[in-house]
Parts: C-alpha cells; sequence; structure tokens
C-alpha cells in the first residue's frame, strides 16, 4: 500500500515540534502530508511558536520557525485525504472560528477518518461539536474544556476509535506511533506497508 493522503492544519504560533515533528515523521514513513492555513496559500508560512515546560505553573513560549505551507485550506476537498493532524499551540484558539477548519474536521469525523489531536488542538474539536461521548485529553489546562464539550477526559496518550490525543510534544513518540497503528502503517526498512 502506498503512503496515505494527510491534512495537517495549522496557523501562526502553533507549537513548533506539534506542527513539525508529525509533519516530517510522517512524510519519513512514506505518507503524503498537506500542511494548510486559514487565509493562508501554499508556499506562505506561518510563524511557530516554542512551549516549553520549566517549573512554572504553564509553559513558556519562544519564537519557533517560519514553516512552510504546501497547500491551500480554501483549495484542498477534505474529501480527498484519508487522515487529520491538529497540532497545539496557541493558533488553535483562533483558526476554530473559521468554518472551513470546522466543516473540514468535522467531514473527518462524519467519515471516521484518523483524526490526531495533541496539545490546545482540542480547542477546534470542542469548537467542531466531536468530543461528545468520547474519552480523549488535550494540554492539562483544557481539562474543563473536555468536560463542557461532553468528552471524558483521561491522561497521556490516548485512542478512541480513530481519534488520537495527547497533552503535549513530550508525548510524540507514543502519540506518532498510535497514530500510524490507526492509519495501518507498519513500518519496514522505511516503507509503509498495510497492516491487512
Amino acid at each position: 500500500m502506498s503512503g496515505q493522503r494527510i491534512l495537517l492544519i495549522t496557523g501562526d504560533f502553533g507549537e513548533d515540534l506539534e506542527v513539525m515533528v508529525p509533519f516530517q515523521a510522517l512524510q519519513a514513513v512514506g505518507h503524503r502530508v498537506d500542511a494548510v492555513c486559514p487565509d493562508k496559500e501554499a508556499g506562505e508560512t506561518v510563524k511557530t511558536a516554542v512551549h516549553d515546560f520549566r517549573g512554572d505553573q504553564t509553559y513558556v513560549e519562544e519564537r519557533g520557525h517560519d514553516f512552510e505551507l504546501t497547500a491551500t485550506l480554501e483549495e484542498v476537498d477534505p474529501a480527498d485525504y484519508d487522515a487529520l493532524v491538529l497540532p497545539g499551540g496557541r493558533a488553535p484558539e483562533y483558526v476554530r472560528n473559521y468554518d472551513a477548519v470546522i466543516e473540514t474536521v468535522q467531514h473527518f469525523f462524519a467519515e471516521d477518518k484518523p483524526v490526531a489531536a495533541i496539545c490546545h488542538a482540542m480547542q477546534i474539536l470542542a469548537a467542531a461539536d466531536v468530543v461528545g461521548g468520547r474519552t480523549c485529553t488535550a494540554y492539562p489546562a483544557l481539562e474543563a474544556d473536555v468536560r463542557g464539550a461532553g468528552g471524558e477526559w483521561a491522561e497521556g496518550v490516548v485512542r478512541d476509535g480513530n481519534l488520537v490525543t495527547a497533552q503535549a510534544w513530550p508525548d510524540h513518540p507514543e502519540w506518532i506511533a498510535e497514530f500510524l497503528d490507526v492509519l495501518g502503517t507498519e513500518i519496514q526498512h522505511g516503507q509503509p506497508v498495510s497492516a491487512d
């Protein structure tokens, strides 16, 4: 089986590691990943933010990289994609206000396609009204958001059907591995093969 087409939705000040690591890791095993942002076109960039944990009550934030988008949200058809990735950071708090983002997310849930969301991406899922009845996680400060959206809160990396959620970038190894399992990706000498 050839690699799957995966859509990644981010925006300015999405968390650097939560944007770049899944984008590159999924490509490394043969999947095609398109990164999009509302109101920006393919070839434009978003600024990322690095969130670090230094013993304070919450994370600190520093400027990250310029991340180049590979597609234009307004031109993609979610039906052409097999899965969705939603990074965290500050971007989710405003990209959730775009109808195109909400409709795209709802498509993936309506079609029962794999979705991976991490950290503050829960804000997008809650806005899309797709959390109700699901067990999931997010950045710990969003526990109230999960419960308010009708979800059941859990710690660590959580898989509920085709939805894989994680709390923050330190969860990458388990989060990405779990998402690859949902996708049916087996790694054999760097090539994806069907688990079927």
